[in-house]
């Protein structure tokens, strides 16, 4: 191959003129230097651990390696990070101009049991077309306008970490796990995702919801009403707030939909959205004063991003990306298999239980770099490795509702517990147990469904 490169640029030589030869001589022991470059990158890479290199070769060679794995990543995780800007910003909108309330305002009943069935309910769905984390800190905000007794709310809180995870799990931009899987190619059809995880992800709220209602009793009490005091403050009308409201969901909704009919990768659909959403707001608010506007603006909105978790996700991603570098992460998998006898159900259950104690960010990005992609017609594509196989949307479900058995264990659960200032303890002796058994209820029906 090298020779072959050789000889190709000896003959261009013939063509150049002698005023121009070492200028693009210079180029082409450029361009050669990099194809031999790439050339031993892919010879190291397909052949193990033991690879000729030439002594004086290696501090270069080293570099150009470690240069050619991390821009890889690199461009991975960038596609997942431009997607949770994009659609934390579009939360962030409709946030500012109350578009939630929509929903909020339409809640009349303060019997306990309804109301738990209502709020958990509507967190289930509001997880899917949002994401857990933002969905977890709505309902929060809800919660605080809806009952007065702290005791209750945390039980309220509780059920809302349950239901966010549950959601955010059969949705591709629901949950961030679901999410990695989606743009990574493990799980590319959107479809496919809503269909095999709606039922089990909706089984592991209700079940919890079930236990509860029969030792539920009584009706919450609200808090002082400050006549509309919040709607007057906020300087957009109905018509807006309903407006923004219905706009954003639609261009959350339309992401899978561009996913899926350009074969782009999600972050561009995302990043569409939001300039459409953005366009609109701009010629909205063009007749407003200046500090409405400002106040109303993508600028102002962009502020309020919680960055800090979209770099905690970066340092997650790139560490981990190491790992499987180093080949840690094979071995692992290796371990996983031997430990179950490659059973994707054992696995997947397992991992999400740990996702309860470890982040589940970091969980599945390891599952991507310990289990390959499977392709057509091999033994690990009919073990449910290959794409949208059993094995990736198992793991979708488990790692996005594992976490809810502590409060610990998911971005929703540290949310509401910095928000409502729960303990651990407490959350673990009042609805931990109601968690687990619902995310073991949920398992099992998926196992009923694919794996009998």
């Amino acid at each position: 191959m090298w020779k072959r490169n050789e000889n190709l640029g000896n003959r261009m030589e013939v063509f150049i003129d002698e005023h121009h030869e070492k200028h693009v001589a210079k180029k082409i022991e450029e361009s050669g230097d990099s194809l031999y470059q790439d050339g031993r990158i892919h010879q190291l890479e397909h052949a193990g651990p033991h690879v000729d290199i030439p002594a004086e070769e290696t501090p270069h060679f080293v570099h150009e390696y470690v240069e050619h794995g991390l821009m890889h990543h690199l461009y991975e995780i960038a596609s997942i990070l431009f997607f949770l800007l994009g659609a934390m910003t579009i939360v962030e909108l409709v946030d500012a101009h109350e578009g939630f309330s929509v929903i909020t305002d339409r809640i009349k009943t303060t019997n306990k049991v309804k109301l738990l069935w209502v709020i958990a309910i509507l967190t289930f769905f509001f997880s899917a077309a949002l994401d857990n984390l933002t969905t977890s800190i709505v309902m929060i905000s809800l919660l605080r306008k809806l009952i007065k007794d702290q005791t209750t709310r945390w039980f309220f809180a509780g059920f809302v970490i349950i239901a966010a995870n549950a959601g955010g799990a059969w949705s591709p931009i629901g949950d961030v796990t679901t999410t990695m899987l989606w743009i990574k190619g493990q799980l590319p059809d959107t479809v496919t995702i809503v269909q095999d995880l709606f039922l089990p992800s909706l089984i592991s709220v209700l079940v919890p919801l079930i236990i509860i209602s029969f030792t539920m009793k009584g009706e919450a009490e609200r808090p002082v009403q400050q006549h509309g005091a919040e709607h007057y403050l906020n300087p957009t009308t109905s018509f807006e707030r309903n407006f923004i409201f219905f706009l954003g969901v639609a261009g959350l909704l339309f992401v899978p939909v561009f996913k899926t009919v350009t074969h782009l990768p999600p972050f561009m659909g995302m990043m569409l959205s939001l300039g459409v959403i953005w366009t609109a707001t701009e010629i909205m608010h063009r007749s407003k004063n200046k500090e409405d506007r400002k106040s109303l603006s993508v600028i102002s909105v962009l502020s309020k991003i919680d960055t800090a978790s979209v770099l905690f996700f970066l340092g997650i991603l790139l560490a981990v990306a190491s790992l499987q570098e180093i080949g840690t992460l094979i071995r692992v998998a290796g371990f996983l298999d031997s430990s179950f006898g490659g059973n994707i159900y054992a696995i997947d259950v397992s991992i999400g239980l740990l996702s309860a104690v470890v982040d589940n960010v970091p969980l599945v990005a390891a599952a991507q770099g310990m289990y390959p992609i499977a392709e057509t017609g091999t033994a690990a594509f009919e073990s449910g490795f290959g794409p949208s196989g059993l094995f990736w949307l198992f793991l979708a479900y488990c790692a996005g509702t594992g976490g809810s058995a502590l409060i610990i264990g998911s971005a929703a659960g540290v949310a509401v517990m910095g928000l409502e200032k729960i303990s651990f303890g407490w959350y673990l002796k009042k609805i931990s147990l109601l968690a687990i058994a619902g995310y073991l209820a949920g398992a099992a029906t998926y196992y009923v469904m694919f794996g009998l």
